[in-house]
């Protein structure tokens, strides 16, 4: 069988140069209930960084939504010459999780992976956004690997896969949760092993070591993504041995014992060289809640652009803290904050609704 791996192709980590950003209008007010009216001009404000710094693809349902954002973009002052509509209709604007995953070969190509999206096994109306990746594979001519499993018996699936619940240095190292990918909670792939899972990263992502986290942070209704706790940086020294992961000082916040058991499983991870990694502990903003629902707000929700690093920011008086901390870690970019106040009442932020592309 012919793979990502056997064509040299692996996922670059995400400060790796950028061909472009991958985004999704807002248009399902659903996702934020009594809240939606704000939730456009937010994304007027990260396209106008992003389009400082390379192209962004914009997906719209329809030509009356291309027109309405256009206006509002050019209004809020973004570099219209860099945005790329395209009318493909979607069930939410999570791209992160519902868009392809990129990887690049030794030879500079780039194709895409096209994993199975099922609505975080939680959600019914996920069949317009499953289709992204094939949208974007046909429209630029992209190799498109579908990663499937053959059971015993000989029958074929597609594995189920979402961008939020991975993260990588981009020289074959990932970090995930088990409470994600193996729980039986919002199971993604029932009766899919650990080391199943482990060989499809290697096969399709190029991955050769994955590291198990246990938990996700609360409110995250993904049940479990890493990109809420845990982010590999390339660090103060630009080595990319240094991951970035959230804890919770507060002995009675529900954080506090999951994230304190993924910085000791992190402090005892050794990288492909034998060599611990280089651990810097994040702030948690204090707890984010609406209409009485716990919202998963964490600053690891950060984005990185080309020469930009857009973080969350809730009114908090660890904003400051945390974008230190990770203006600390990327000192050849500019570290930015973006109020995500209302935007995390949709369950989401920065990372949750970008998809990069390598250049």
């Amino acid at each position: 069988m012919t793979t990502p791996r056997s064509q040299n192709y692996r996922m670059p980590a995400e400060w790796a140069p950028h061909a472009a950003t991958w985004i999704a209008w807002p248009q399902n007010a659903e996702d934020w209930p009594n809240k939606f009216q704000p939730i456009p001009w937010v994304y007027c404000e990260i396209v106008r960084h992003l389009s400082r710094v390379e192209d962004v693809h914009i997906l719209v349902n329809d030509l009356i939504t291309e027109r309405r954002a256009y206006r509002m973009l050019r209004r809020q002052g973004a570099n219209l010459a860099r945005l790329h509509f395209h009318h493909w209709r979607t069930d939410r604007i999570w791209l992160r999780d519902s868009g392809p995953i990129f990887i690049k070969n030794l030879e500079g190509d780039v194709a895409l992976t096209d994993w199975k999206f099922n609505g975080w096994a939680k959600y019914a109306n996920h069949l317009n956004d499953d289709r992204i990746p094939a949208h974007v594979a046909e429209s630029y001519g992209m190799q498109n690997f579908q990663p499937t499993l053959t059971h015993a018996n000989g029958t074929t699936r597609r594995l189920v896969l979402e961008g939020g619940s991975i993260d990588t240095d981009g020289a074959g190292t990932l970090v995930t949760t088990e409470e994600c990918l193996l729980s039986e909670v919002q199971q993604r792939n029932p009766e899919v092993s650990r080391k199943q899972l482990e060989q499809a990263f290697y096969d399709y992502l190029g991955i050769d070591q994955v590291l198990w986290l246990n938990r996700g942070c609360a409110g995250d209704d993904t049940h479990g993504h890493v990109d809420d706790i845990t982010r590999f940086v390339p660090g103060p020294d630009n080595r990319g041995n240094t991951m970035l992961t959230a804890i919770e000082p507060n002995t009675a916040d529900e954080n506090h014992l999951p994230l304190a058991e993924n910085l000791q499983r992190l402090r005892q991870a050794r990288n492909r060289d034998g060599e611990p990694f280089d651990i810097i502990s994040l702030p948690m903003p204090a707890p984010v809640a609406f209409e009485g629902q716990r919202l998963p707000a964490s600053y690891a929700n950060f984005y990185i652009a080309n020469g930009l690093v857009l973080v969350p920011t809730f009114n908090d008086p660890n904003d400051r803290h945390a974008l230190n901390t990770i203006a600390g870690c990327f000192p050849d970019r500019t570290v930015t904050g973006i109020s995500c106040t209302d935007l995390i009442w949709g369950l989401g932020a920065l990372h949750c609704l970008t998809q990069q592309e390598p250049a």
